[in-house]
């Protein structure tokens, strides 16, 4: 075990129970498909098994310390986050159809937060759909939704599966982080040129083990700014689910907030190792194999691939920048005012706190990023107004 591992809380007796069912899950597939899977699909059922996996086993996940949550979402900072998001909502759907769709809606702060704001715009949706995996946090939802904001219940619906066709405004924050990975090495010699990392059993665990990569994972490697020797990852999934929700985009615009960077800093030689983290108990450690389905698994997102999958499928890239930049585009300084920032309140103290991390430098402001692609909408974009870096995807 290494320190970072002997750092983290001791997991309970039913969650070790959990994680133990879930790795003999996991253990069997290994087994009945020869004796290796892909790390995608291990992180696939890591985060989704059903009754199992870290999204889908009931355990709290999104909160503060005192909440016993495992990290901590912007929605969950301040509802100023909602409120200065809406303001960028209500273009769109002014250009579009008055339907929010959110995919992964966490803990159910921001639709509560985006149809108050919404609401208090003069603009509130006819519908807020939410695509949720997960019945637990569906139940959370439903909960958060109805002690804040009860009088939109009838205007929000929960999806098993995206819609053949919708026009509006679809808001994806911290989803395409926690999608499937597969893990690559690329290779100094010639051939193989490049290896997949994926999972075995040896001496009864889980272990990291590598075949050569598959034609579509070699096509998609060759297109990566590295040089050998280099370890990465490279999320087919997330590419696939931009495309796929762009081609179902009739009019409107996709909102994706995430951590991550353009391809080219992506896999940047000091990066070699890749960016995969967990995340358990607001600390992060580097052992996706420690209890799986206790903690989060994410990777940084590739801005650069999820242009290329929404351009690829006939959307226009509408804007991109940092968090900070397009929360001040959309006047969350405003938003604070007086009223609410008067640092001589501990109300004010704790907004200006928040708004600090959501824009600061050294918190969220430049590791998480906005990205813009849609059909029919004019430009330019609110958020996107000033300092916008399409140019640097």
């Amino acid at each position: 075990m290494t320190l970072q591992q002997a750092d983290l809380p001791e997991p309970s007796a039913d969650a070790r129970a959990a994680s133990e069912a879930l790795t003999q899950v996991i253990a069997a597939e290994i087994a009945a498909r020869g004796g290796w899977m892909s790390f995608a699909r291990y992180m696939e059922l890591a985060l989704y098994a059903p009754g199992l996996g870290y999204y889908s086993g009931g355990s709290h996940k999104f909160g503060g310390h005192q909440t016993g949550g495992d990290f901590l979402t912007a929605p969950e900072l301040t509802p100023l986050y909602g409120q200065a998001l809406a303001r960028q909502v209500a273009q769109i759907l002014a250009a579009s159809s008055p339907l929010v769709m959110e995919a992964g809606a966490g803990s159910g702060r921001l639709a509560a937060d985006l149809l108050l704001a919404l609401d208090a715009l003069g603009c509130a949706p006819e519908h807020y759909r939410i695509l949720e995996l997960s019945g637990e946090l569906r139940a959370r939802q439903q909960a958060t939704l109805s002690e804040r904001a009860p009088q939109f219940a009838g205007r929000v619906e929960w999806l098993d599966e995206l819609p053949e066709r919708f026009s509006g405004c679809l808001i994806g924050n911290e989803v395409l982080d926690a999608m499937p990975t597969h893990g690559l090495r690329w290779n100094e010699e010639a051939q193989p040129e490049v290896f997949e990392r994926g999972v075995s059993v040896e001496q009864g665990r889980l272990a990291i083990a590598e075949r050569p990569a598959t034609a579509a994972l070699l096509a998609a490697a060759k297109a990566m700014p590295v040089t050998a020797p280099y370890r990465g990852e490279i999320s087919l999934a997330a590419r696939a689910w931009v495309s796929e929700l762009a081609r179902r985009l009739e009019r409107g615009a996709m909102l994706l907030i995430d951590y991550g960077l353009p391809r080219h800093e992506l896999y940047h030689p000091q990066r070699d190792g890749g960016t995969l983290r967990c995340h358990y108990r607001h600390r992060v450690h580097e052992d996706p194999f420690w209890f799986p389905g206790l903690s989060d698994i994410t990777s940084h997102v590739d801005f650069t691939a999820v242009a290329e999958a929404g351009f690829d499928a006939g959307l226009d890239v509408l804007g991109y920048t940092t968090q900070a930049n397009f929360l001040i585009n959309c006047g969350i300084g405003e938003l604070l005012g007086p009223e609410v920032g008067d640092g001589g309140t501990a109300t004010g103290l704790r907004a200006r706190g928040a708004v600090n991390v959501l824009i600061s430098p050294n918190e969220m402001g430049e590791l998480f990023k906005v990205i813009a692609l849609g059909r029919g909408v004019p430009e330019p974009l609110l958020g996107f107004a000033r300092s916008d870096r399409v140019h640097a995807l």
